[in-house]
């Protein structure tokens, strides 16, 4: 288990399944050790002069030994759910090719100006100190929770994008947990196979005992040393209440350096348990005028909230075509007037499939953009405990 010493070096060498270092102790052995029963030998009897006499023999029973103390069990289910695929056998086989998010001819385009411009150089020294910010160390988890005012906002891909930066940059264990139950598309996109354990299975089964190996025994491997704890398996119905989310993600906070909580939509009431208690907060918006609209009217409500609400929230406004309807910089600069971060996403062919995101076929502005949103979202929950 993790200590408060060495906590990212606990949660690392757990993973490893190699033994916690020996602290040397300045005289004699480390307190509380005990040398093994073979190594123990008896005192050593000194010979007595023979007087003739039989010596009296102590009638004083010996004592039995202490019982040892039996180590702590993890509780174990007492249902083991079945594995479900995320995307039936009859529906796989409709989906296309994944493409490039941007076609071939704008791709040479980019890489011709970046060459006879020199800006090669430049962007090179823009992504380290992008990926200094977000290698910042942690003493205690992060926890990120995004959300939206309606569906359609890009609030699933835009978890998935910070979830998967923050595992590419990051050493210490990253996990993505989908807290919206009823229809969540976040093993879909983080390209999962297979579902079993949910957010509301877990919440009976979490101890404080259990080691980072026993709990990512229940979750989804992801590449990159993230995990992913999914909210249902696709089931039509599915609930998490907010007790259970509560329980999962306090018992869960100290295993992870960085958690990214998919929520449900604006105003669900777990969505409000899961802003109010992050670090930091993303609010996914279409760069649409009803979607820029609604976002405006939600951050004018939040300038009515504690400072730090407003302060530490991002606007992640998504292109959803490529020629939007409304001047994006505009609208960026209007959002940007209540007090909140905003963050452009440009349109990506390959996000807008809907398929598993593979960042390898990201367009190259979209893949700057999403590290560059991952870099100022961690930075501000760095300033919240």
């Amino acid at each position: 288990m993790p200590n408060a010493d060495n906590w990212q070096g606990d949660v690392l060498r757990d993973m490893r399944g190699t033994p916690p270092p020996q602290r040397a102790q300045s005289h004699g052995a480390a307190p509380g050790h005990h040398p093994a029963p073979e190594q123990q030998q008896p005192p050593q009897e000194q010979p007595k002069p023979h007087t003739g006499a039989r010596a009296p023999v102590p009638n004083t029973p010996a004592s039995p030994p202490a019982p040892a103390t039996p180590p702590a069990r993890t509780r174990r289910p007492a249902r083991s759910p079945d594995s479900r695929p995320v995307v039936d056998s009859a529906l796989s086989g409709t989906a296309r090719r994944p493409r490039q998010g941007e076609p071939a001819a704008a791709r040479v385009s980019r890489a011709v100006r970046r060459i006879v411009s020199s800006s090669a150089a430049r962007e090179v020294a823009e992504i380290t100190r992008t990926a200094e910010r977000i290698q910042q160390p942690v003493t205690t988890g992060r926890q990120i929770a995004v959300t939206s005012i309606r569906g359609g906002a890009g609030k699933t891909t835009v978890a998935a994008l910070l979830g998967t930066a923050y595992a590419h940059y990051r050493q210490d264990p990253v996990l993505l947990v989908e807290a919206d139950p009823a229809l969540g598309s976040l093993p879909l996109r983080l390209g999962a196979e297979t579902l079993r354990w949910t957010t509301a299975d877990l919440a009976d089964i979490v101890e404080p005992q259990m080691s980072l190996l026993d709990v990512t025994g229940y979750l989804v491997q992801l590449p990159d040393n993230a995990w992913l704890l999914p909210g249902s398996q696709g089931r039509i119905g599915a609930m998490l209440d907010t007790a259970a989310y509560e329980r999962v993600m306090v018992a869960l906070r100290r295993y992870f350096g960085v958690t990214v909580v998919d929520c449900e939509t604006l105003p669900a009431e777990v969505a409000r348990v899961a802003l109010s208690a992050a670090q930091a907060r993303v609010l996914a918006a279409p760069a649409t005028l009803d979607g820029i609209t609604s976002t405006y009217a939600v951050l004018q409500w939040m300038q009515g909230l504690p400072r730090h609400m407003i302060a530490g929230t991002v606007v992640a406004l998504t292109s959803t075509a490529p020629r939007p309807g409304i001047d994006v910089e505009a609208a960026a600069e209007k959002l940007r007037s209540t007090g909140a971060t905003v963050h452009v996403l440009p349109h990506d062919r390959h996000l807008a499939a809907g398929g598993a995101l593979r960042t390898e076929l990201l367009a190259r502005p979209t893949r700057l953009a999403a590290t560059r949103l991952a870099a100022e979202v961690f930075q501000l929950s760095q300033k919240r405990r």
